[in-house]
């Protein structure tokens, strides 16, 4: 006598579970971060003066290193350029750091050379969203800020 197995209601379970996880499943959202940019260019007569104790800035340089200094870079102010990396105990230190972080002031001033990489300036943004600033400009590098690097790396 052979048995008979008839699959069909396995077969019709099987298509209802199916489809119930497919409809019920939600899909994750990508998380992204909002950058508010300016409406228009300002007039040079309406923008506020930066104090040098207000300001830091950080350069993002080539092979993923990071630079920064307190103060606008004036060559007279002879500013130290510290080299950082992107690690909890790197520009991360510094950016709750009692210096920055008692300042309620305090600028911090982003300014990528051409030679860095996107991922940097992402790491860089993720890192001032992690410390809570709130104050922060992405502006372009300037010559002295490049000489105020290269006199860095050739120590």
């Amino acid at each position: 006598m052979s048995v008979h197995l008839d699959m069909t209601p396995m077969v019709d379970l099987a298509f209802l579970l199916l489809t119930f996880f497919m409809l019920t499943t939600t899909f994750s959202k990508p998380q992204t971060m909002e950058i508010n940019m300016p409406v228009k260019d300002v007039d040079e007569s309406e923008q506020i003066a930066l104090k040098a104790s207000n300001a830091m800035t950080i350069i993002l340089g080539e092979d993923d290193k990071v630079f920064y200094y307190f103060g606008l870079g004036d060559p007279a102010e002879n500013p130290e350029v510290i080299e950082t990396d992107y690690s909890a105990s790197g520009i991360r230190k510094v950016l709750i750091s009692p210096r920055v972080k008692s300042n309620a002031k305090m600028t911090v001033m982003i300014k990528p050379m051409e030679t860095s990489r996107y991922k940097n300036m992402v790491d860089i943004l993720d890192e001032l969203k992690i410390t809570d600033t709130k104050k922060f400009a992405l502006v372009e590098i300037t010559d002295t800020d490049k000489q105020l690097v290269q006199s860095k790396l050739g120590q």
